[in-house]
């Protein structure tokens, strides 16, 4: 079999050069296998990253384009009178307007957390088609007073079914008669059109909540806008604060993707601090395999001396090194991107505290875009080196 690769054919130079990878990757198992760990545990790590900033963006990659939410200018927190909705509706541009008012009580224990929100039942449906009802349960929320809706999530974490009766805790709103305990019939459990839908809400009607609470009747938390032309999203918004500046309740009217994002940051910088930690974890990982690989070529240099002596040519040089730093890192992060989405599938790691978990498909395609960087920045200074590597220098150090 001839030694020189340009003699050979395409098939036999190809095997050549598997066997050689094989061989060098082979050669020290304990520190190929340390390195393919770490490049697992990197991407595992990525993995979860991308899940855990999507929970903390609360949905914000399905916020509606054309939905604008109107808030209390100083804070959420302050109310805003409900004879609102009628001047918003009236602006030009705005298609439907609804409300929505945070409930904030606590189901069997304190621990057992979940979003619950008054809305107008028919008009909020129409605002979020993305919430997914069968039309009999839908007719039950609509006509009901005490109805309820659950997110599918919610629904399955607390083992509700529809009929059942629900009793929550209220930790602000009060009734009038003194009892603290509102009861509600679930009529229906929604699901999401889309993977990044938030089913973890629990609405029930406006009006049961303000008839019967202590006080603040007749305000909500804030109103949704649909309007007409998407793209005079800022013109709206302006309108509406335009509508209600110098009152004694002004308003701060943005799109629904500001307001999700400004939402989240109440939580606090927990999303941020969880997000940079594992970013440093997970680049210092990077940084750690892509040293040892180029450790690990910068040691061959006799042996890439041989080879090309033997006949390889610099570019053939080139590409060996590279390959193998190519699948090396091919090797673990694929396994570390599978085995993060194996891990994601099964469901968020707090128990249901965060409100969607999943692995998003655009941070795959990334992931792989970052494993084939990784295989290049480690290998491409190393290869450079080899192929310029001088014959009578690497066989002199033998």
């Amino acid at each position: 079999m001839p030694l020189h690769p340009a003699t050979e054919s395409g098939t036999v130079t190809a095997m050549r050069f598997l066997h050689l990878i094989g061989s060098n990757l082979m050669r020290k198992k304990l520190r190929t296998l340390l390195t393919l760990l770490s490049i697992l545990v990197a991407f595992l790590l990525y993995g979860y990253l991308a899940a855990i900033r999507e929970a903390f963006n609360a949905g914000v990659s399905v916020a509606g384009a054309d939905r604008l939410i109107a808030r209390h200018k100083v804070t959420i927190a302050q109310l805003l009178p409900q004879s609102y909705k009628a001047r918003i509706a009236r602006i030009p541009g705005v298609a439907l307007v609804s409300h929505a008012s945070w409930f904030g009580g606590v189901y069997q224990r304190p621990s057992n957390f979940f979003p619950q929100m008054a809305v107008e039942p028919e008009e909020y449906l129409a605002l979020y088609p993305e919430f997914r009802l069968p039309p009999d349960q839908k007719k039950a929320w609509i006509e009901t007073r005490t109805a309820a809706l659950a997110g599918r999530r919610t629904a399955a974490k607390y083992g509700w079914k529809v009929g059942d009766r629900i009793p929550i805790q209220a930790t602000i709103w009060q009734k009038a008669n003194g009892q603290s305990t509102w009861e509600f019939d679930l009529v229906g459990i929604y699901d999401g059109a889309q993977q990044g839908t938030d089913t973890t809400q629990f609405l029930f009607h406006y009006d049961y909540l303000d008839e019967a609470r202590a006080f603040a009747k007749g305000f909500v938390g804030w109103y949704i806008v649909r309007i007409e032309d998407p793209e005079q999203a800022a013109e709206t918004a302006r309108k509406i604060d335009e509508e209600f500046a110098n009152s004694s309740a002004e308003t701060k009217a943005e799109t629904e993707l500001a307001f999700v994002q400004a939402f989240a940051k109440q939580v606090g910088d927990i999303g941020k601090i969880m997000v940079a930690i594992l970013s440093a974890v997970f680049f210092t990982i990077l940084l750690v395999a892509g040293n040892t690989m180029s450790q690990a070529v910068r040691e061959r240099a006799e042996e890439l001396g041989v080879l090309k002596a033997l006949g390889f040519t610099n570019e053939q040089v080139l590409l060996l090194v590279l390959a193998e730093s190519g699948l090396l890192s091919l090797l673990g992060g694929l396994l570390g991107l599978g085995l993060a989405w194996v891990l994601i599938a099964r469901g968020d790691p707090t128990g249901g505290a965060l409100p969607i978990f999943f692995f998003p498909p655009r941070d795959i395609w990334l992931g792989l875009g970052l494993i084939l960087a990784l295989g290049f920045a480690a290998g491409i200074f190393p290869a450079l080196k080899a192929m310029r590597l001088n014959i009578a220098e690497a066989l002199r150090r033998m």
